[in-house]
C-alpha cells in the first residue's frame, strides 16, 4: 500500500495513492497518516476496508503533500555509505553517526527548498528514510526492528556546509533550516521491499549527480534501527533518513553547490521520485 497526503499547506487529507495518477481519500477512517492515528491503529484500519467504496480522485488535481503529519522527530545517520565516506575523506565510522533534523524543514515532495540568506555552501542527499510504526524502545535483535517499520520514502537531506562544518562541530546547525527535507511522494509499506537493493539518483538541472545502492551502507537498515532504539524511544511517525551515497556537491572539485533557480529531482528504485526547485 501506498500511504499519504494530499492537499494545500493546513488543509492536507490522508489518503492511500493506487497508482501515480488515482488515490483515494481515507479521511473517514483515520484523522491524518500521524503518530496518534498510528498508535491506535489507523494503519491496520484503512488497510483492512475496502478502499473500492471510496470515490477516485485525481492526483494531478492536488498538491501531494508530505506523507506525514507533523513527524516527532527526524533522525539521521551520517557517513553511512562507503563511497561517501571517501569522497568527504573522513573515515569509515565504527558505530552510526547519529544527529537530528527538526521537524520543521519536513515539506511536500514537490514544495520548493530555500536557500538560506548569504548561503553559499547548501547541498543535496538523496536518501532512503525509514517510517516507524510501532512503538519501541531496547529492540532485543535486528529482527525485531523489521517488525516496527511501517515503510520506506524518498528523503532530500538538504544540508548547509557552512553551518554544519565551519560553525562548531555541531552537524545539527546546518540541517534543520525551514524546507530542508522534501519527503515522499508516499510511504512504500509493501512488506516484502528490500531496503538494502534500491538504486538511489539524485539529478540538479537533469545532470545526474548521485547514483549508487542501498548496498553501500555501512550499517543496515535493520541494525539502524535496533542501534537507534537502545538510547532513544521509536514512535509511529518517526523518521530516520539513513544516510546520503557518494556524489554530493562537497565532494566535489570544484563543489557544484545548489543555487536559487535549480531543480533538485530525487529518485529511489521501486519507491517514487520527488521534484523540487530551489528559491
Amino acid at each position: 500500500m501506498l500511504i499519504g497526503r494530499l492537499g494545500e499547506i493546513g488543509s492536507e487529507k490522508p489518503a492511500v495513492f493506487l497508482n501515480e495518477n488515482e488515490a483515494v481519500f481515507v479521511d473517514s477512517l483515520i484523522d491524518d497518516w500521524s503518530r496518534d492515528s498510528l498508535l491506535n491503529g489507523g494503519f491496520d484500519r484503512v488497510a483492512k476496508s475496502d478502499l473500492n467504496t471510496l470515490p477516485r480522485v485525481k492526483v494531478s488535481e492536488f498538491r501531494v503533500a508530505a506523507p506525514l503529519a507533523r513527524p516527532t522527530k527526524i533522525i539521521c545517520v551520517g557517513l553511512n555509505y562507503k563511497a561517501h565516506a571517501a569522497e568527504t575523506g573522513m573515515p569509515v565510522p565504527d558505530e552510526p553517526i547519529i544527529f537530528m533534523k527538526t521537524p520543521d524543514s519536513f515539506i511536500g515532495p514537490f514544495d520548493d527548498i530555500e536557500i538560506p540568506p548569504g548561503s553559499e555552501k547548501t547541498d543535496y542527499e538523496v536518501e532512503l528514510a525509514i517510517v516507524i510504526g510501532k512503538q519501541a524502545r531496547y529492540l532485543k535483535s535486528e529482527a525485531d526492528a523489521k517488525d516496527i517499520i511501517l515503510g520506506y520514502t524518498v528523503s532530500q537531506d538538504v544540508s548547509e556546509r557552512h553551518w554544519q562544518v565551519e560553525r562548531g562541530g555541531q552537524w545539527d546547525k546546518g540541517k534543520g533550516f525551514p524546507t530542508f527535507n522534501p519527503c515522499g511522494p508516499w510511504i512504500n509499506t509493501d512488506p516484502n521491499l528490500d531496503p538494502q537493493k534500491l538504486q538511489l539518483i539524485c539529478k540538479v538541472d537533469g545532470e545526474t549527480r548521485q547514483d549508487s545502492n542501498t548496498d553501500d551502507m555501512i550499517f543496515g537498515v535493520y541494525h539502524t534501527v535496533w542501534y537507534i532504539s537502545q538510547f532513544m524511544e521509536l514512535f509511529p511517525g518517526d523518521v530516520i533518513n539513513t544516510g546520503t551515497p557518494f556524489g554530493v556537491a562537497m565532494g566535489m572539485n570544484p563543489p557544484k553547490f545548489l543555487k536559487p533557480g535549480q531543480v533538485v529531482e530525487t529518485t529511489i528504485e521501486n519507491i517514487g521520485t520527488i521534484k523540487s526547485k530551489t528559491v
